[in-house]
């Protein structure tokens, strides 16, 4: 092994806007002090429960994947697992995301774009 991974970064316009989305769905703390990273206007993080950590980090003129076009590829995304998909995605939903494929009732998951434009996927566990 080389190295741990630290966290997962996202840019994005707004970091309290998606620190607060991602803490609506995975619960923890958005920045809770850490020395490894300053936080500010132009950074933020969520530290969940579980020890994993999502730092968001402000870009001028940030523009969103735009899945599924290769233009614009979604570069990686996120797969949160759920219990009941019809009920997480009504929440995430609510909190601000938007549906991008909800695979025809034919799949285990449903892919959305959280308020930055980033995919990511809700899948049954």
């Amino acid at each position: 092994m080389i190295a741990e991974l630290q966290c997962v970064v996202l840019d994005c316009p707004d970091v309290v806007e998606l620190s607060r989305f991602y803490q609506s769905l995975l619960g923890g703390v958005v920045n809770r002090p850490d020395p490894r990273w300053s936080l500010g206007d132009d950074w933020a993080t969520l530290h969940t429960d579980g020890g994993l950590v999502l730092a968001f980090q402000r870009v001028e003129d940030h523009r969103p994947p735009q899945w599924p076009d290769p233009a614009r590829p979604q570069q990686f995304h996120l797969d949160l697992g759920v219990e009941d998909l019809d009920r997480a995605q009504e929440d995430v939903l609510d909190r601000g995301a938007a549906l991008l494929d909800a695979g025809g009732g034919q799949r285990g998951w449903r892919i959305f774009a959280d308020p930055a434009g980033h995919p990511f996927c809700l899948v049954r566990d």
